[in-house]
């Protein structure tokens, strides 16, 4: 089981997926509401109402996934490599298409990532992915952990949920986040959540639009939604519930469409 980590720093919003992992989501005023008390709508139509939603589903493309053997590092970054490609395909063909902006991501590979690079928090977490929104890079080091199981979908997840931090960054949705105000550390959560949640959806929306790949089956889905896991400790809620990840994660399989992910407009409760 694999918990996601997401990361905001104030100024700058930036986006990190750990491995098994407990850590705050920091940053100009964001956190989360209790389940079925309080209610924080979102107000802002760059968040609610973003073009991105109304651009219909990603264009079908295909992936090829290159060859990975358990342990080998060197070939895992060469997979995330060509999954990135092919996330650079289709959604520069999703967002031009549709009117939008398009800008391609960098991707660097570290064994280390030093701590505060790129201004980000990082801790000593053996596996962990970050997007620099500053210089548009995804931050990749693949630890014992990722590369322990690298055939399980589990890389191919982190970096399509990665580039959904990009996608937000390129449709106004980070700088209307960062806009956003909170009542307190309730509301602050919930936004988090809410930022977390569309990333993830909107990896699974583009594994969606290159399913079937050659050599996969529904088996290998299956045991990817397993992996996901939320919140742990009992007292934060950054990310939500394991149901909640799960949830958003599946919506964005089954539609194959950003529309579907529109996290900003739905209840508390389904981002709890």
């Amino acid at each position: 089981m694999r918990l996601f980590m997401i990361t905001a720093l104030a100024g700058t919003l930036t986006a990190s997926l750990t491995g098994p992992f407990t850590g705050p989501f920091t940053g100009s005023s964001m956190g989360t509401a209790a389940m079925g008390t309080t209610v924080h709508p979102v107000d802002r139509s760059e968040l609610t109402a973003n073009p991105l939603y109304q651009a219909g589903p990603l264009p079908k493309t295909t992936c090829r996934e290159p060859s990975v053997r358990r342990g080998d590092r060197e070939l895992a970054r060469a997979y995330v490599n060509a999954v990135v490609a092919c996330l650079e395909r289709a959604w520069k063909r999703h967002l031009t298409g549709a009117g939008l902006p398009y800008e391609p991501v960098k991707v660097r590979h570290m064994n280390r990532i030093p701590r505060n690079h790129c201004g980000l928090a990082v801790d000593g977490a053996d596996s962990q992915a970050w997007y620099c929104e500053k210089s548009r890079t995804l931050i990749f080091q693949i630890g014992e952990e990722w590369a322990a199981n690298p055939s399980d979908l589990w890389l191919f997840h982190t970096a399509a949920s990665m580039y959904g931090y990009h996608v937000q960054y390129l449709t106004g949705i980070s700088a209307a986040l960062g806009e956003l105000s909170a009542g307190g550390k309730a509301e602050s959560r919930e936004q988090s959540r809410r930022y977390f949640l569309q990333s993830s959806c909107l990896g699974s929306a583009f594994m969606k639009s290159v399913w079937p790949m050659k050599g996969r089956s529904a088996k290998d889905w299956r045991r990817f939604k397993s992996l996901p896991v939320g919140d742990q400790d009992g007292r934060n809620s950054w990310y939500g519930t394991t149901a909640t990840v799960r949830s958003w994660v599946e919506r964005g399989f089954a539609a194959g469409d950003p529309g579907s992910c529109n996290t900003w407009a739905a209840p508390a409760a389904k981002v709890a």
